[in-house]
This record gives C-alpha cells, structure tokens and sequence, in this order.
C-alpha cells in the first residue's frame, strides 16, 4: 500500500474559485474543498459546481484532495454526498458525526459506485462519548480512514475554553487518537485560530505530534511551513530509523524479535515504527 503523509491538511472556501486554484501549488499534503462552514447558504450550490470543475480540471499532484460536505441534516448534504462521491476527490469528510450509523448512512448516500473514501468529522460532545464505536464502522466500511478534530465545534457545544494548552481538551483529543488506532484509522488534529500567534501555533502543533496525531488542519497558507516541519522527523530520527530498520534486515537478525544496537534493545515493533518515520520522511 502506497503511504500517503497527513501532515498538513488546508482547509480552502469552495465558493471562492481563486482559492481552490492556489490550492494545487501549495505544500499541503491534503487540501479540504469546504462546501460547509466557509461557505454561506446562498452560495452553496455555486460552491458545489466549482469543486466539481476543480476536480474534473485535477492537477493537485501528490496533494490528497478532499472534498467538506455539508451535513445529512441539511437541504445540500446528500446532494453534495452524490455529485463529490463520484467526481474525483479521493475522500469526502462529513460534519458532526456522532454515532456509527452515520458512516454507514453516509457509505449509502454515497451510492455503490463512488470512488471516494470517507473522513469523518469528530466535533460533538455525542462523538466524544462514542468515539470507539463510530471507528468501529469502519469494519463494515472499509473506506472509512481517517478522523479529524473540529475542536471550535466541541468548544461551542460544550462550552469548554480553547485556552494555550488545550487542557480541558486533552481528555477528548486522548479518547479519539485511541479510538481511531484501535481501528487502524489516521486521524488529524483540530484548527489553530490566531494567525498571528505563530508562536501559540507551533506549540499545539508540537503538542499534537507529540500526542500521536498524524498531522493538523489548517485555516491558512502561511500555517503550512511550521506544521509540515514540526509533523515531519528530524534528521537525526530518521539516520536512527534508519539504523533500527537496517539491522533486522541483517542476515543473521531476521529471525530475531530483539537485537542490540548501541548498547540499547530494540524489538520488531521499533522496526514497524521506524520505518514508519522513514516513510513520513521519504513522503515529504
């Protein structure tokens, strides 16, 4: 299976075409077509035509392309669902998930011969208390692949306080990073509001890499140098990834669970990581 980094994911306003035009020669590994909060009711279905246009016309390179539908709630969502399903982008991602049977109403709006895959929006006190059973969708969905934070919804819902440290946060953020592993899913980390608080921003995105997410959304270009470099590997994690990787590769260490190198025991699950980081590093 071709690794595919989720490192940077922008978020970029379908109802402004010059936006979703610069969106192919950004250094983002995913850009987010939004049809949902940047863009205003009476603009929606001239949105929906320019994501359609944008992904007939392609040209996104390497950039994973997905496309923010509006909820199944909403007199555009499953409108949304069946034109975006079968034009190309490689994933939809849908709003205010809560329970699993929203995976699986969403795998049947998007019809049997869809293409994309399906992210789901993790952004309602309701997603948090059942974030294990809706990963577990994706036994019965198998396009189901990814999780993403909407941390300013869960912020207004529960009226917790996005404050430097996300402390009242952390408990949810915790819950779903191990409900999307226990399923095997990816899952990326929620906004960053101040743009000019460049300092506060690498902060949560190192605090989020360090939590074990793959990567953060985005709400602005200038955001993507500063998290594609603090959610890619040092140099020196990948010339020891390196090492951890090559070792079991030795003749005489392919039958073995454990290995010593440099005075340090390294087991076969260092190796998995390990060339995990390399693939990170290589992708990038």
């Amino acid at each position: 299976m071709t690794f595919r980094p989720r490192r940077s994911a922008l978020y970029m306003p379908a109802s402004n075409p010059r936006a979703l035009e610069k969106a192919r020669s950004l250094p983002a590994d995913v850009v987010i077509l939004d049809l949902e909060d940047s863009v205003a009711p009476e603009a929606k279905h001239a949105a929906r035509g320019n994501v359609l246009q944008a992904l007939a016309a392609g040209g996104f390179g390497r950039r994973e392309v997905v496309v923010r539908v509006n909820g199944l709630e909403t007199p555009w969502g499953r409108d949304d669902l069946a034109t975006v399903g079968q034009a190309g982008a490689d994933a939809v991602l849908v709003p205010k998930v809560s329970a699993a049977a929203d995976i699986l109403t969403v795998r049947d709006a998007l019809g049997a011969n869809a293409s994309a895959g399906i992210w789901a929006m993790m952004e309602t006190p309701a997603a948090m208390l059942g974030a294990a059973g809706i990963a577990a969708a994706r036994a019965e969905v198998p396009g189901f692949s990814v999780m993403v934070m909407g941390t300013n919804d869960l912020a207004k819902d529960t009226r917790a306080r996005l404050l430097p440290g996300r402390a009242a946060f952390q408990p949810w953020l915790a819950t779903c990073l191990a409900a999307a592993r226990s399923q095997g899913l990816d899952i990326l980390d929620g906004v960053f509001n101040d743009l000019e608080d460049a300092a506060g921003f690498e902060a949560e995105c190192t605090q989020g890499r360090d939590m074990g997410f793959d990567g953060k959304t985005l709400i602005h270009p200038r955001q993507l140098e500063p998290c594609n470099r603090l959610f890619s590997p040092s140099q020196d994690e990948v010339a020891w990834a390196r090492r951890i990787a090559g070792v079991f590769e030795q003749p005489e260490n392919r039958g073995l669970g454990v290995v010593r190198l440099d005075g340090r025991m390294v087991e076969r699950l260092h190796a998995e990581m390990a060339r995990r980081t390399l693939a990170v590093a290589d992708a990038g």
